[in-house]
């Protein structure tokens, strides 16, 4: 019995001692093991075009098989009323492309410089979710930013982010800042008197409520006109200026109205796929400007012989 009992004593001592070897081995075989990303292969592109693909690594979520996807960043560069939102449809109706509003109209993520910075990051590394935010792999991913939100303020820091993190820039302005103006005037009317049954809107999806819109004729201070003419020239000719140095394209919003290639031409910018983009808003103000302002008689007179006289005429039509 005596000799049982030590038999299985050291039986158990000896299976201890070995799970402990076993244990040791595997600790000391694994722990020195990383997982080493290897970095994503992209053979068939041209050097200089590298600073501007990047495979961002979201917070919020796994890109998984999406990972080695390369996404562009993007910044749309506008002006209140210039056709932007309309613009910004159209993209987001790219099944890779995703735009996520004026995230600066919030005066809080424009307040500095540090603050813009940090709602960029989280923009272009995909941990901002939107209605814009894509199902599918994403191609690219930016924003619609106005002048007046934070841009020219912090102009020199905000190109310095752009070259470092190899933002694009799509400039869009209007021709006819006549038109422009008559857009800013009947948004800032129905945002104070909301026609559509109590609701502002500034777009409009039916047109039956573009008509309604549209109604309002508004008055335009005919001495402060030129020289609100020339200013908002002289903010659009100043940015242009202030981010020649960035990769950038330049477009307008009768061009793209007029011939619907242009949308083809954003598309590679953007190196993203060739699609058909459509959008779903309808047009507010159409046809000629003279039914569109009260006092057209005065508005004509002051124009006429200076350069902005061009700005009287029918500037477009759509194909």
């Amino acid at each position: 019995m005596i000799v049982v009992l030590f038999a299985m004593v050291c039986g158990v001592y000896i299976c201890s001692i070995c799970l402990k070897q076993v244990s040791t081995r595997t600790k000391s075989g694994f722990s020195s093991v990383q997982v080493i990303q290897r970095p994503c292969p992209h053979p068939d592109v041209e050097p200089e075009e590298l600073r501007y693909m990047h495979h961002p690594k979201p917070n919020t979520y796994s890109r998984a098989e999406c990972a080695c996807n390369p996404v562009r960043y993007f910044a749309i560069l506008s002006m209140q009323r210039s056709g932007s939102g309309w613009f910004e449809t159209l993209l987001n109706n790219h099944t890779n492309i995703s735009s996520n509003g004026e995230i600066f109209s919030v005066k809080v993520r424009r307040s500095n410089i540090s603050t813009i910075v940090e709602t960029l990051d989280k923009l272009y590394n995909l941990d901002w979710l939107s209605s814009a935010s894509k199902n599918e792999c994403t191609a690219a991913v930016g924003l619609k930013w106005m002048l007046n939100q934070g841009l020219m303020q912090h102009h020199e820091e905000i190109v310095e982010y752009f070259n470092t993190r190899g933002v694009s820039a799509i400039f869009l302005f209007r021709r006819n800042l006549l038109r422009r103006m008559i857009s800013v005037l009947a948004n800032l009317y129905d945002r104070d008197n909301k026609l559509l049954n109590g609701t502002h809107k500034s777009h409009v999806h039916s047109p039956h409520e573009a008509e309604i819109l549209a109604k309002y004729k508004p008055i335009i201070n005919a001495t402060l006109l030129i020289p609100n003419l020339k200013q908002v020239e002289d903010t659009s000719t100043k940015a242009l200026e202030y981010f020649k140095s960035t990769r950038h394209i330049i477009l307008f919003y009768e061009d793209i109205v007029k011939n619907r290639t242009k949308l083809l031409d954003v598309q590679d910018f953007l190196k993203v796929p060739k699609r058909d983009l459509k959008s779903r808003q309808v047009k507010i103000h159409k046809g000629n400007l003279s039914s569109q302002i009260e006092n057209w008689g005065d508005v004509q007179k002051t124009l006429t012989g200076t350069q902005y006289e061009r700005f009287l005429s029918v500037d477009y039509r759509r194909r």
